[in-house]
């Protein structure tokens, strides 16, 4: 994986952030973790090996790439 980092709207630079995958145009999302049990049991079609992140929407309307 080779990330370019697309945007941020933390003022200190950390999280949330979308980056993207410069070898296969996917976008990785850094942001903090849903965790709360009565939140997660919400999340439909829970695979192996998948999380959770919360970003505010401002971040993907921003910065999310549109093709």
């Amino acid at each position: 994986m080779q990330l370019r980092m697309l945007g941020t709207t933390s003022d200190d630079g950390k999280c949330p952030t979308l980056y993207e995958d410069a070898t296969t145009g996917d976008i990785v999302v850094q942001g903090y973790t849903v965790s709360a049990p009565e939140d997660v049991a919400q999340i439909q079609n829970v695979l192996p090996g998948e999380s959770f992140v919360r970003i505010p929407r401002e971040l993907l309307t921003r910065f999310a790439p549109t093709e």
